[in-house]
């Protein structure tokens, strides 16, 4: 086991060597692109005990991501709703707006370490092409994104940055063209040449050693929230909550707090239109067990085997499969996976920019529309932790034009409560 970034905090000892999470795992890759597999896990296990690397990519944490981010106590949302205190993990405060940053630095320096000359990768919401265009641009690599062109269109903003960056982004235009179809047109664009491209997988998802290295580049963020939960209140969280689509930013915050059996732990799905309909992304609720993208995890598929089409409103959530650690952490009942439809999301959008004046992803507005329900579940004397993984910006344009809110005046309804402000924003959009 590698010792980056005080793995000692996860006494799950997970993943094996062969990459498997209990049953979920593993690398079911072509011949030739195991080799290349092979290769990556040696040069990651390499670095992740190399000193130099380790502190290079700390100073980066530091003086360039902005780390470590605040944890915020969220009083005039606490207060609206009326039960456990709500705190926010600010991973939007980071350099380029998500949590995204964390994994994309250290999978270019590592990539720059093999040698590599061009990293590529898919995006969903484009943060995570955003991201790793930064680092490529810091770092002076090439840099292709694939994304589907329902998302360009929707993520218009983040399509600027990352071509102002340098990056070339590709449009996919086949099955759903959303997050799936641009994971696939990704993986054959690197078995075409694996010798002088890597592909930065941007989850905790796909063929070992990714789910391991991703999560623990983004570890940084359960070990700075631990630590500062323990100094700002005196004690653990109650409960911690962050949105699962792949599962990144949820196991970054986790593994600190996996052994710690008095925090209760929730990842937020995206129900989309209702798990009642086809019109959404809950893996765990609706998949199966299954080979997806060259790893084995719950994924919602056909009775061939295959992956059907998801939907969410949150294009970095619109991904048919999860994580290996989380169905792992799914079947021991470490981690309880609830899930927001659409319109809690965008409720949880309007809420936390009008009480806190911040403005939410709608990936973690999922995650903040279920802290609301769980808050008044707890009750008084309780905290929550959320993961604010990402900020709205990329978000704005399409939540305006499709979920205005045109005559709002906050102080008429924030004044009765969260219940009065919920059915105003429902009201509105009907």
């Amino acid at each position: 086991m590698s010792n980056l970034l005080n793995k000692n905090l996860n006494t799950t000892n997970m993943p094996d060597k062969e990459g498997y999470f209990g049953e979920y795992g593993g690398s079911f890759v072509p011949k030739a692109l195991q080799r290349v597999m092979d290769e990556v896990a040696a040069a990651y296990e390499e670095i992740s005990k190399d000193p130099g690397f380790i502190e290079e990519l700390r100073m980066l944490n530091e003086t360039y991501t902005g780390r470590p981010s605040p944890v915020y106590h969220a009083k005039r949302l606490t207060e609206a709703v009326g039960g456990a205190e709500i705190y926010l993990k600010r991973e939007d405060l980071n350099h380029t707006g998500a949590h995204k940053i964390n994994h994309a630095l250290g999978e270019v320096l590592l990539a720059k370490r093999m040698g590599k000359k061009k990293v590529i990768a898919e995006t969903g919401a484009g943060q995570h092409g955003v991201a790793l265009a930064t680092a490529a641009a810091l770092l002076g690599l090439d840099c292709d994104i694939y994304m589907g062109e329902v998302d360009v269109k929707k993520e218009a903003p983040n399509v600027s940055r990352m071509k102002i960056l340098g990056a070339k982004v590709i449009s996919v235009t086949t099955g759903t063209r959303t997050l799936k179809d641009a994971v696939d047109e990704a993986f054959k664009a690197y078995l075409k040449d694996p010798v002088n491209q890597i592909y930065c997988i941007g989850s905790v998802v796909g063929p070992h050693p990714f789910p391991e290295m991703v999560r623990d580049f983004q570890s940084v963020i359960g070990i700075e929230a631990r630590e500062q939960m323990l100094r700002q209140t005196g004690s653990l969280p109650d409960a911690i909550v962050a949105c699962v689509g792949g599962g990144s930013n949820a196991m970054g915050l986790f593994s600190a707090f996996l052994d710690d059996k008095s925090v209760e732990i929730y990842g937020v799905e995206p129900a989309g239109k209702g798990l009642d309909t086809d019109m959404n992304a809950a893996t765990m609720h609706r998949g199966k067990k299954g080979i997806l993208h060259g790893f084995k995890c719950y994924f919602i598929q056909d009775e061939n085997g295959e992956a059907l089409p998801v939907y969410s409103i949150a294009s970095g959530l619109d991904y048919p499969g999860v994580g290996p650690q989380h169905c792992y952490l799914h079947d021991i009942n470490r981690v309880t996976y609830e899930s927001a439809t659409d319109r809690e999301a965008v409720e949880a959008f309007y809420a936390l920019s009008r009480m806190e004046g911040i403005i939410p992803a709608l990936e973690s507005s999922h995650a903040v529309a279920y802290a609301v329900k769980l808050a008044k579940k707890m009750g008084k004397g309780k905290r929550i932790l959320v993961n604010l993984s990402g900020r709205g910006d990329k978000d704005i344009d399409f939540v305006m034009e499709n979920y205005p809110l045109t005559e709002y005046e906050p102080e008429e309804v924030m004044k009765d409560g969260y219940d009065e402000f919920l059915s105003h924003i429902q009201s509105k959009t009907n």
